[in-house]
């Protein structure tokens, strides 16, 4: 007998080994199928080149004078107003962060009540305008994934707008670690927003414990695009900033433009809203045509953009400038292809966010000052936007030709990261390409120029300094987050 029970544990035993990685094998067949399976239709596009028609460049700024005093000069959704307030037929708007969650921020009398002033705006032309349609796609993360109400949401259902909630388990995992197991039966959870009882790190009240499961797939609709007809043509407007209260403060830039550029990003708009049943009226663009001379715009998408950034790096040459401002800056191909332009001459200028502060949450740095480091040793100048709570958002990269007089603009919802680039979020940005005397390229230059110039009166910057290190550990740090999805960035 106890030579039979020795030999049932050893069987015991060879069952685990043979049995016992199965749940390993299944979660890592799950992650990667989520990571690698097709794209939806209509992510990582690059419309055809239009003609730039009424373009202009929209800023949200904020300084600090002599005596430490803020200042603001904000412009970008007011221009979003002013579009909605004269369409007559459509109105599809989609934006990322569009709540007055404000985290464990106090909130100052500075704020500006973006989402109710974006609310009013579209329940009125409804009402003014009782044919006309109107669709609002946004991010789940708005509810807490279901876990909390959206007032100014369910305002808008009750006024005849359609909005969309758009299904983010469409897209690629980004934290494949974890969306392996996530879609191995969590992601069938119901949630419930009268079920709270856990704090709500990004506002008030409580939130199930459902909301933050979901939260750590870190997938996100983060476009921010309005397109509006105008008159006998169509006007779009592609943006950095959210009409989000407690991000009201930070430093954005938005491209107003018209004509078939717009119906481009009308087409963008309609695949994402076909994802949830929802059907977006409206005309398709007209065919390309012949590249003429003058300024041109192009619509990007998700891995598009990333496409054209490194083309834009790439392709510059000695005595060419490259200057970006942007919040987070950690693309591994990007960050190689800007320290080998630096080394054939290209004059490379880089404005960072410091990443230490979002929402009154004390943050470590990373991405940006490991990144920072780099760059500074391998010869490129850096400098850190002077931030005191709000954020340096915007996401800019401008070439400008030495020889040739030209400029070429890329800005709009992504950051220059795997998550912003790859085509795992959803991010909508243009092109801006033609004559140095484009008004709206001027204009990028000289927004870029006052970031990077800051004087006493007008502080907006400040030099990297050898103290700024973080070290060869935060570098690694940022090397692991980046590559495995395990971050916000």
């Amino acid at each position: 007998m106890p030579h039979r029970s020795k030999d049932r544990r050893g069987g015991g035993n060879k069952g685990w080994a043979r049995w016992g990685w199965m749940p390993v094998l299944v979660i890592a067949a799950m992650a990667g199928w989520q990571a690698f399976k097709p794209l939806p239709a209509g992510v990582g596009q690059a419309f055809p080149e239009r003609p730039a028609r009424e373009v202009r460049l929209l800023t949200d700024e904020t300084w600090y004078n002599a005596h430490g005093v803020q200042h603001t000069d904000q412009a970008i959704f007011d221009e979003a107003v002013a579009m909605i307030r004269q369409a007559r037929r459509l109105i599809v708007l989609d934006m990322f962060l569009f709540n007055a969650m404000a985290g464990k921020v106090n909130t100052p009398a500075g704020f500006l009540p973006l989402s109710a002033r974006l609310t009013q705006a579209l329940v009125e032309q409804r009402e003014r305008f009782p044919g006309i349609e109107v669709v609002v796609i946004t991010d789940p993360l708005n509810t807490l994934y279901g876990g909390r109400r959206a007032p100014h949401l369910e305002r808008l259902r009750r006024s005849g707008v359609r909005v969309v909630m758009t299904d983010l388990d469409r897209l690629r995992a980004s934290n494949p670690l974890w969306s392996g197991i996530w879609h191995l039966g969590l992601n069938r959870l119901g949630n419930d927003d009268q079920a709270g009882w856990l704090p709500n790190l990004l506002g008030e009240g409580q939130v199930p414990l459902r909301s933050y499961l979901a939260m750590l797939n870190f997938r996100a609709n983060h476009r921010k695009t309005l397109v509006v007809d105008h008159d006998t043509t169509w006007a779009g407007l592609v943006t950095s900033a959210n009409p989000h209260d407690a991000s009201s403060l930070h430093g954005n830039l938005a491209l107003y433009f018209e004509g078939p550029a717009a119906l481009d990003l009308l087409a963008s708009e309609r695949s994402v809203a076909a994802w949830s049943g929802v059907a977006v009226p409206g005309p398709a663009a007209p065919d390309a045509s012949a590249r003429k001379a003058g300024a041109h715009l192009r619509v990007l998408t998700e891995g598009a953009i990333g496409d054209a950034l490194l083309h834009r790096v790439q392709s510059a040459s000695a005595g060419d400038h490259l200057d970006i401002a942007v919040f987070y800056l950690s693309h591994r191909p990007l960050i190689e292809a800007l320290k080998a332009a630096r080394q054939r001459g290209v004059v490379v200028r880089v404005l960072l966010d410091p990443n230490r502060q979002a929402f009154g949450v004390n943050k470590g740095g990373i991405p940006n000052r490991p990144v920072a480091d780099e760059l500074q040793a391998a010869g490129i100048d850096v400098r850190w936007c002077v931030t005191r709570g709000e954020q340096c958002h915007a996401k800019l990269l401008l070439h400008r030709h030495d020889e040739q007089g030209r400029m070429a603009l890329i800005a709009g919802s992504a950051n220059f990261t795997r998550r912003n680039l790859d085509n795992l979020n959803l991010e909508t940005s243009v092109m801006l390409e033609g004559p140095a005397s484009e008004p709206a390229l001027a204009q990028a230059a000289a927004y870029f120029d006052a970031g990077w110039q800051s004087t006493p009166a007008r502080t907006t910057s400040r030099a990297y300094q050898p103290a700024d290190s973080m070290g060869r550990l935060a570098w690694w740090r940022y090397r692991l987050m980046e590559a495995t999805g395990l971050s916000t960035f």
